[in-house]
Protein backbone atom coordinates (compact mmCIF):
# COMPACT_ATOMS: atom_id res chain seq x y z
CA UNK A 1 0.00 0.00 0.00
CA UNK A 2 1.84 3.74 -0.97
CA UNK A 3 0.90 6.56 0.51
CA UNK A 4 0.11 9.35 -1.34
CA UNK A 5 -0.18 13.10 0.00
CA UNK A 6 -2.58 15.07 -1.98
CA UNK A 7 -1.82 18.41 0.07
CA UNK A 8 -0.36 20.99 -2.30
CA UNK A 9 0.10 24.24 -1.54
CA UNK A 10 -1.25 27.28 -3.27
CA UNK A 11 0.65 30.85 -3.64
CA UNK A 12 -1.94 33.40 -2.91
CA UNK A 13 -2.25 35.50 -5.97
CA UNK A 14 -1.35 38.96 -4.85
CA UNK A 15 -2.74 40.78 -7.73
CA UNK A 16 -6.26 39.42 -7.38
CA UNK A 17 -5.88 40.30 -3.44
CA UNK A 18 -4.30 43.94 -3.69
CA UNK A 19 -7.42 44.08 -6.11
CA UNK A 20 -10.23 43.67 -4.43
CA UNK A 21 -8.62 45.23 -1.53
CA UNK A 22 -7.91 48.66 -3.55
CA UNK A 23 -11.86 48.05 -4.91
CA UNK A 24 -13.61 47.24 -1.28
CA UNK A 25 -11.46 50.81 -0.18
CA UNK A 26 -12.07 52.72 -2.64
CA UNK A 27 -16.24 52.09 -2.33
CA UNK A 28 -15.16 53.24 1.57
CA UNK A 29 -13.48 56.23 0.42
CA UNK A 30 -16.15 57.04 -1.67
CA UNK A 31 -19.06 56.58 0.92
CA UNK A 32 -17.61 58.64 3.53
CA UNK A 33 -16.97 61.40 1.32
CA UNK A 34 -20.59 61.56 0.30
CA UNK A 35 -21.53 61.44 3.75
CA UNK A 36 -18.66 63.75 4.91
CA UNK A 37 -19.50 66.07 2.30
CA UNK A 38 -23.07 66.77 3.49
CA UNK A 39 -21.90 68.52 6.74
CA UNK A 40 -22.25 72.25 6.35
CA UNK A 41 -21.27 73.10 10.18
CA UNK A 42 -18.89 71.00 12.58
CA UNK A 43 -18.44 71.63 16.10
CA UNK A 44 -15.49 73.43 16.23
CA UNK A 45 -14.15 71.54 19.20
CA UNK A 46 -13.56 68.50 16.73
CA UNK A 47 -10.82 70.60 15.22
CA UNK A 48 -9.76 71.86 11.55
CA UNK A 49 -8.70 68.30 10.88
CA UNK A 50 -11.78 66.55 12.26
CA UNK A 51 -12.40 64.57 8.39
CA UNK A 52 -8.95 63.19 8.33
CA UNK A 53 -9.82 60.44 10.48
CA UNK A 54 -12.66 58.72 8.71
CA UNK A 55 -11.39 59.23 5.39
CA UNK A 56 -8.33 57.23 6.77
CA UNK A 57 -10.46 54.88 8.89
CA UNK A 58 -13.33 53.77 6.71
CA UNK A 59 -11.10 52.97 3.72
CA UNK A 60 -8.49 50.49 5.53
CA UNK A 61 -11.61 48.81 6.90
CA UNK A 62 -12.54 48.43 3.04
CA UNK A 63 -8.87 47.13 2.62
CA UNK A 64 -9.45 44.56 5.34
CA UNK A 65 -12.92 43.51 4.50
CA UNK A 66 -11.67 43.27 0.94
CA UNK A 67 -8.55 41.25 2.39
CA UNK A 68 -11.32 38.93 4.05
CA UNK A 69 -13.75 38.15 0.90
CA UNK A 70 -10.54 36.89 -1.21
CA UNK A 71 -9.03 34.88 1.70
CA UNK A 72 -12.74 33.37 1.96
CA UNK A 73 -13.23 32.82 -1.76
CA UNK A 74 -9.29 31.29 -1.95
CA UNK A 75 -10.17 28.96 0.79
CA UNK A 76 -13.71 27.74 -0.38
CA UNK A 77 -13.39 27.67 -3.92
CA UNK A 78 -14.62 23.93 -4.41
CA UNK A 79 -17.94 24.09 -6.84
CA UNK A 80 -21.08 26.22 -7.72
CA UNK A 81 -23.16 26.50 -4.51
CA UNK A 82 -20.17 26.86 -2.00
CA UNK A 83 -19.25 29.70 -4.27
CA UNK A 84 -22.34 31.23 -3.90
CA UNK A 85 -22.44 30.91 0.20
CA UNK A 86 -18.81 32.24 0.29
CA UNK A 87 -20.08 35.14 -2.00
CA UNK A 88 -23.15 36.15 0.02
CA UNK A 89 -20.95 35.56 3.15
CA UNK A 90 -17.81 38.12 1.58
CA UNK A 91 -20.19 41.22 0.33
CA UNK A 92 -22.13 40.69 4.01
CA UNK A 93 -18.55 40.24 5.77
CA UNK A 94 -17.44 43.69 3.50
CA UNK A 95 -20.67 45.42 4.98
CA UNK A 96 -20.11 45.02 8.07
CA UNK A 97 -16.41 46.43 8.36
CA UNK A 98 -17.25 49.10 6.08
CA UNK A 99 -19.81 49.79 9.33
CA UNK A 100 -17.58 49.15 11.72
CA UNK A 101 -14.64 51.50 9.93
CA UNK A 102 -17.45 54.40 9.84
CA UNK A 103 -18.32 53.69 13.30
CA UNK A 104 -14.42 54.00 14.27
CA UNK A 105 -14.17 56.88 11.68
CA UNK A 106 -16.92 58.88 13.06
CA UNK A 107 -16.30 58.21 16.53
CA UNK A 108 -16.50 61.41 18.33
CA UNK A 109 -17.08 63.84 15.82
CA UNK A 110 -20.51 63.44 13.97
CA UNK A 111 -21.57 60.40 16.24
CA UNK A 112 -20.58 60.96 20.03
Amino acid sequence: MKMTNNLTAQKIDTGVLIKRMLICAGIGLTLIAIFLSGVNHPNPSWGSLWMLKPLIMVPIAGAAGGAWYYLLSYMFDQGAKSRIVVNIIGLISIIIALWLGTILGLNGTLWN
